[in-house]
């Protein structure tokens, strides 16, 4: 059953990263993934310069790249492959980037509920002994085998369309 899943991960994890657009606009690159473990990686690009003197990537490009790298763990984390959402984040960042260096992140998912993944990685360029940054996560599956009904217009009118909430005195709440 691992061999099963594991190659149906290595089908699905280059479109986690290639199909989503702030991904594919940052550069994000596939590296590698098992079950609970992802690795991206960021070849360096000036358009992310958060510093134009020092040309140290911006912080925030770090984020999002562990944010995704951290994701995929956490979906290749779950028996069944399903879409996630970020419950929390937090970054340490221990130092610059180096400018020109090629940033990895390695991701891996150390305790997996029925419903939320928690994701430890590091951000580094090469010697994960000398990180750039860290992460903490914990993500949520999106879906518990329900079906959606619609596109997001149908579905925002579908929710409007609802009478109003009322409170258990039968007012408005």
């Amino acid at each position: 059953m691992n061999e099963d899943k594991l190659k149906r991960l290595w089908d699905l994890a280059p479109m986690f990263v290639e199909g989503t657009p702030h991904a594919k606009f940052l550069g994000f690159k596939f590296v590698a993934i098992d079950i609970g473990r992802a690795t991206l990686s960021l070849p360096y690009d000036e358009r992310l310069i958060g510093n134009a003197q020092t040309k140290v990537l911006h912080g925030g490009v770090l984020t999002a790249l562990l944010d995704q790298a951290s994701g995929l763990a956490a979906v290749s984390s779950f028996d069944n492959t399903m879409p996630v959402a970020t419950l929390d984040l937090r970054i340490d960042y221990m130092r610059a980037a180096t400018p020109g260096k090629t940033i990895i992140a390695e991701a891996h998912a150390y305790k997996t509920t029925t419903h939320i993944a928690f994701v430890r990685a590091v951000a580094h360029e090469g010697d994960v002994d000398d990180p750039v940054a860290s992460s903490q996560a914990s993500f949520m599956t999106t879906s518990s085998g329900r079906k959606t009904f619609g596109t997001p217009l149908e579905r925002t009118k579908a929710i409007k369309d609802l009478p109003p909430a009322t409170d258990s005195k039968g007012g408005r709440s």
